[in-house]
């Protein structure tokens, strides 16, 4: 099938750390094929940022997005215990992209089938920002930790609106809010009362039902199609989607978007992996699937459609797949198939 000529619209292309510039690579060969829909400005992040001007989140790209407002993203590292606060945490607190928004959605049969979820969670508030201090006793500077956690009702409304909205637009019929007020009850019971205000508001439109972390755990292993959509906490939520990734073959499955009122950044959501960085192995499916939801962001939904579809079938009717899925393809052998399938859609 030929493209339709159309203005290509400008965009921040953030190539990461570790795997991330092959994934990448690979992404941005899919959506050439697709008729190449984005003006890239790339710019650097993470250790890559760090490496290049001393500074994991540069200048230039902070200006990059603020110009577009629309970024593709690949997976930034993030030192373990100590270093430089998380490159994806202060994006998000810098546009403000409140909404996180994580579909699960089974392409390749495996242990869990027919699973079709979408979790949205809060992204800049609770206690995932880390703001966190230690308090010095006696010899000891680490003696005490203290991390602070906040929630507005403001800000639970508008998450929680942001997911109602969702659900109408996307034909979702029930959101699960996920939440642990019978302990956090200030912090996750005012999530829990301000999306219970909202919902009243689409009560003839989208169920609502509530159901404490540790339970909805347990219940998106032993039934997970009993879910539809799931409101959570910022902290909460990173957990959560983590899980219902697993439920559809792992990260490396799972594509994620980060929405404000103007600005949207999309991402791989696995981590940059340097141990198999340079191999040439890595699945890019996630950033392929986050490419898809950013075409339907901007309107391109004709075009996400066909990407999603070349996937699959290159997944399911090929029988081409990364190590990761059991195959043997190389990711640029795998982004190969995928041009040579979108030539028959």
């Amino acid at each position: 099938m030929k493209n339709t000529i159309f203005t290509q619209i400008p965009a921040t292309l953030i190539p990461g750390d570790g795997i991330g510039p092959e994934v990448v690579e690979a992404t941005v060969q899919i959506l050439d094929a697709l008729g190449s829909p984005f003006s890239w400005e790339v710019q650097q992040a993470g250790m890559a940022g760090v490496n290049s001007c001393g500074d994991p989140l540069p200048a230039a790209t902070l200006a990059s997005i603020r110009k577009n407002k629309l970024a593709l993203k690949g997976p930034l590292t993030t030192p373990i215990g100590e270093g430089f606060r998380s490159s994806n945490v202060r994006l998000r607190e810098e546009f403000q992209l409140y909404a996180n928004v994580r579909p699960a959605l089974t392409i390749v049969p495996g242990r869990y089938e027919n699973i079709d979820l979408v979790l949205v969670r809060e992204n800049i508030g609770g206690f995932y920002v880390a703001h966190e201090y230690y308090i010095p006793v006696g010899d000891d500077p680490r003696a005490v930790a203290v991390s602070t956690g906040v929630n507005t009702r403001d800000a639970c409304k508008r998450i929680a609106r942001f997911a109602f909205e969702y659900a109408v637009k996307n034909g979702r019929k029930k959101i699960t809010v996920v939440h642990k007020a019978n302990i956090l009850k200030a912090l996750t019971g005012i999530f829990l009362e301000a999306a219970r205000e909202v919902a009243r508001e689409y009560e003839n439109q989208v169920q609502m039902n509530d159901m404490i972390v540790d339970a909805c755990a347990m219940q998106l292993v032993l039934n997970p199609w009993q879910f539809d959509m799931l409101l959570c906490t910022n902290l909460f939520g990173d957990i959560l989607s983590d899980q219902l990734a697993g439920l559809v073959g792992g990260l490396g499955m799972a594509p994620g978007a980060n929405v404000g009122d103007d600005t949207a950044i999309f991402e791989a959501v696995h981590g940059s992996a340097p141990d198999i960085a340079g191999k040439g192995i890595a699945n890019p499916i996630s950033l392929m699937l986050a490419s898809g939801l950013m075409l339907e962001h901007v309107g391109r939904h004709d075009l996400a459609q066909r990407l999603r579809t070349a996937i699959t079938e290159t997944l399911n009717k090929d029988h081409i797949r990364t190590g990761d899925l059991k195959g043997t393809a190389s990711t640029r052998q795998f982004a190969d198939s995928i041009v040579r399938r979108l030539e028959t859609i």
